[in-house]
């Protein structure tokens, strides 16, 4: 027979160990720590130069990404009238040059869309900030409900800074050009024979942005 006292010790040890690995799951949730996770979330890892990543001629459309990606850009705390304006903001800075969807591929890759993100610190000690989490760009940390101008200036800017990493590519509407230069835009430098070589930044940053162009939706 087992004795009373013996009982209750095992009874009260019971939420101990169960408390463990709850304790575990939730430190797995806290905020940056899968950060490294998130990065490499796409489908597949694409690797090597720019003819292994998908052709224009697969992309869906922009109003098909946009659209796909509205429930994304909401969960972050922007409003509908915020992601109704970065929309505009999107077809009014593709005039510098930038196919739309490469915009709202860097928008979703730099922050989901959110028009209040937090301004980051780039390894050279620039601030980054903004939508497209751009040197010199502005940002509204904490905001949201911004005015169309305000998300425009982001949009506008994360813009102009691709923009001529494009013309440093050759400016063509193709992927010889759009993947280096988005290679460049992250890490600033390019290994032309394996694009997914951070060199310090993002290794999965082209992979995963090519695979949103395809309907990849985090």
């Amino acid at each position: 027979m087992v004795s009373t006292s013996l009982l209750t010790a095992i009874i009260a040890a019971l939420p101990l160990a169960l408390a463990s690995p709850i304790r575990d799951m939730e430190a797995r949730d806290e905020p940056g720590a899968n950060a490294a996770l998130a990065a490499r979330a796409a489908p597949r890892f694409i690797t090597g130069p720019w003819q292994n990543f998908p052709a224009i001629s697969t992309w869906g459309t922009f109003d098909q990404m946009f659209e796909a990606n509205k429930n994304s850009m909401r969960s972050t705390g922007s409003t509908w009238d915020d992601i109704g304006r970065i929309n505009v903001a999107i077809r009014d800075a593709a005039t510098l040059g930038v196919d739309e969807r490469v915009i709202l591929g860097i928008i979703m890759q730099e922050s989901h869309g959110d028009v209040g993100v937090r301004t980051t610190t780039s390894p050279d000690g620039g601030a980054t900030a903004g939508l497209m989490q751009c040197t010199g760009c502005p940002g509204f940390p904490g905001r949201h409900g911004l005015s169309q101008a305000e998300i425009t200036s982001m949009v506008r800017g994360g813009t102009q800074h691709y923009k001529q990493n494009l013309v440093n590519w050759g400016n063509k509407w193709s992927g010889e050009s759009i993947y280096p230069a988005l290679r460049e835009y992250n890490s600033g430098s390019v290994n032309v024979n394996n694009l997914s070589d951070g060199r310090g930044a993002t290794p999965s940053y082209v992979s995963d942005i090519a695979q949103r162009f395809t309907g990849w939706v985090d």
